[in-house]
């Protein structure tokens, strides 16, 4: 109940926040690039806010470093072929078997890290909500398809996620870049990145095929370990 309630309290504070900036900002004078950077970026805080106040176990701790470093070094290894990279897949992947909030930490930290290499920038916050939403969502499908997936089921999530998150980063170049702001500016944007976008979706689709039934499984166990060994801490703690 309080997690529906601080979610709602969340996006009710960012649509008065944008509705503040549209109706009382001098005419012609607002800049949406720095207004939506500056909702962004209260979002993600009020998220790490709220992460930082949660029961979070020093297992659970261990799993996001380590799951977030593979995606590092899956990006940066791959950074000769623009968009065609595993670290989505991995974000995918993380957030199926652990969770949304897992999934969600494990790509914002993914996106911020690893621009240590390709370059930091105003950019870098709509990355970590692009990587972050996949493993978000991807542990909401974990909850209902459980151990059931099967690799083209996986690779159908990457495909749709690759063109979402070029369509999420599409927002930030569109609102920086592009006047005026309208459809046709907003259309040329997403025309011009489609290839990216396709090879951003066929990489997560090969590397969904390729890797699912064998890192999937492994996954899947450590999980099971790590929620059997909380469980026997929280009993001998109760006795």
């Amino acid at each position: 109940m309080k997690r529906r309630l601080y979610s709602a309290l969340l996006i009710l504070l960012t649509v008065a926040l944008a509705f503040l900036a549209y109706t009382y900002w001098p005419d012609g004078d607002l800049n949406w690039a720095l207004t939506s950077l500056f909702l962004l970026l209260l979002g993600l805080g009020l998220f790490y806010l709220r992460y930082e106040r949660a029961a979070v176990t020093s297992k659970e701790t261990a799993v996001i470093a380590s799951l977030a470093a593979v995606a590092i070094v899956g990006r940066i290894l791959f950074a000769p072929f623009p968009n065609f990279k595993p670290t989505t897949y991995i974000v995918l992947l993380a957030g199926y078997v652990f969770g949304p909030r897992a999934g969600f930490m494990v790509g914002a930290t993914a996106a911020l890290v690893s621009n240590l290499f390709f370059g930091q920038g105003p950019w870098t916050p709509w990355q970590m909500l692009a990587w972050g939403l996949v493993g978000v969502t991807a542990g909401w499908l974990g909850r209902v398809r459980g151990e059931r997936v099967t690799a083209w089921e996986l690779a159908g999530f990457g495909l749709i996620w690759g063109f979402l998150f070029g369509w999420i980063m599409n927002l930030w170049t569109w609102l920086s870049t592009m006047y005026p702001l309208n459809f046709t500016t907003w259309w040329l944007t997403n025309v011009r990145s489609l290839p990216f976008d396709i090879a951003h979706a066929a990489a997560n689709v090969l590397f969904a095929l390729l890797l699912t039934k064998t890192f999937l499984p492994i996954l899947l166990r450590f999980r099971r370990k790590l929620t059997t060994t909380t469980l026997e801490v929280l009993t001998d703690e109760k006795r």
